[in-house]
């Protein structure tokens, strides 16, 4: 279970750099460059809120199981 753990830990870290590309290349900066004052709302709240909360979790959840934080002691 525990070599299960450190796979998926690997897991989320990619899922969590592909989530950055995505949230950068597809959602962000597409978004600035509409020039619509609706669309560079949620440029924004993409680029400066969401995307670096929902990245930073994938990274730091992949880097503990990795690390082998939630490695069962049995």
């Amino acid at each position: 279970m525990n070599g299960i753990k450190k796979i998926l830990g690997v897991v989320w870290i990619l899922l969590g750099l592909a989530t950055a590309y995505f949230g950068i290349t597809v959602l962000g900066l597409p978004k600035f460059a509409s020039g619509k004052q609706e669309d560079l709302v949620f440029g924004i709240i993409i680029m400066l809120v969401l995307t670096p909360i929902i990245t930073g979790g994938l990274l730091i959840f992949g880097k503990y199981a990795l690390s082998g934080e939630y490695d069962s002691e049995d």
